[in-house]
């Protein structure tokens, strides 16, 4: 093609930022399974300990306040869990809003590069009909 794209270079910065939205996406993502991870694991601790039915006062004790504890860092993991979901939701729009200012580019280029080739094609032909045009006709002789 002989006329070069015009937004090429705004072009080139939009998909920049749709990488840069889909890696932020990624690790939104990551983080969200690792902390629905850490709970999950919480839980099953929690869901794992007794209170021991004959015991001393002190393992008693120490049987409660182990599952108090637990009990406590599972709400904290679930409320990571939801803090992650509300990233990951926010990096998907980033994401999507990104994708759509590359995609109106990219459009444009793709409108650009037909009317490119038309005009080439349009002079190809133009060419060739002075060619044809300027051959005498040799059918007499």
């Amino acid at each position: 093609m002989t006329r070069q794209f015009p937004l090429a270079g705004l072009l080139r910065v939009r998909a920049l930022a749709e990488d840069r939205a889909a890696a932020e996406l990624a690790a939104s993502r990551r983080a969200e399974r690792a902390a629905a991870e850490r709970a999950r694991q919480t839980k099953e601790r929690l869901d794992g300990t007794t209170v021991p039915d004959i015991a001393d006062d002190l393992a008693f004790r120490a049987s409660v306040a182990s599952r108090a504890t637990l009990a406590a860092l599972l709400v904290e993991h679930r409320e990571q869990v939801v803090t992650a979901q509300v990233q990951t939701a926010e990096s998907t729009d980033v994401w999507t809003a990104a994708r759509r200012d590359a995609r109106a580019v990219e459009r444009l280029e793709e409108r650009h590069d037909s009317a490119v080739r038309a005009e080439e094609l349009h002079a190809e032909q133009v060419v060739l009909d002075e060619v044809a045009g300027r051959r005498p006709a040799r059918e007499d002789a």
